[in-house]
């Protein structure tokens, strides 16, 4: 279902004469205020180790529960992507984040507790501070390391993931052709 949906009544005044006025917002026929759905903002770490392992998790949660991923989650508010980044690599991996470069985004569909979300995936190449200090916590049911030949996309849960995932193994294999 469309989160946009959801809303029944404007949020300033209360009115019920709250419609659609584009794909992506509804005005209040009453005080004339526009809501507009903006996707949220989320995050997604590459982190490699001193042998060129990727660092991958399995999902505790559902959405995708049991799949593989990658660190990362959604921005909080009053947060830069880095700061969310190197917060969700903190909460999930027990790694802190020395640096955090931005590689691309990707827009994606979050399905959480039956209502599709609009996300903007940004994926970042981190340098952690100490591999060593690696424990799964939060959304993480466990954190391995993986070398990026024995990748496969298609145990990856999530699209955007799937996809992102994609991209950076072909940019890793062109540097390595040159």
């Amino acid at each position: 279902m469309d989160l946009l949906e959801k809303f029944g009544y404007c949020p300033v005044c209360g009115s019920s004469h709250f419609a659609q006025a584009s794909p992506k917002s509804k005005r209040c026929g009453n005080c004339g205020f526009e809501y507009f759905m903006n996707p949220a903002a989320a995050v997604v770490a590459f982190i490699t180790n001193g042998r060129g392992e990727l660092l991958v998790e399995r999902r505790k949660m559902e959405p995708a529960k049991g799949t593989l991923d990658l660190p990362g989650g959604f921005a909080d508010v009053l947060e830069t992507a880095e700061e969310s980044v190197a917060r969700e690599v903190m909460e999930e991996t027990g790694l802190r984040v020395a640096e955090a470069r931005y590689l691309f985004s990707l827009p994606n569909v979050y399905r959480y507790s039956g209502l599709d979300v609009q996300t903007l995936d940004m994926f970042f190449d981190c340098k952690v501070e100490d591999c060593s200090a690696l424990k799964a916590g939060d959304d993480a049911a466990e954190c391995f390391w993986v070398a990026l030949g024995d990748i496969h996309t298609e145990q990856f849960g999530l699209r955007s993931v799937r996809q992102g995932l994609y991209q950076y193994l072909e940019k890793v294999r062109r540097r390595g052709e040159r």
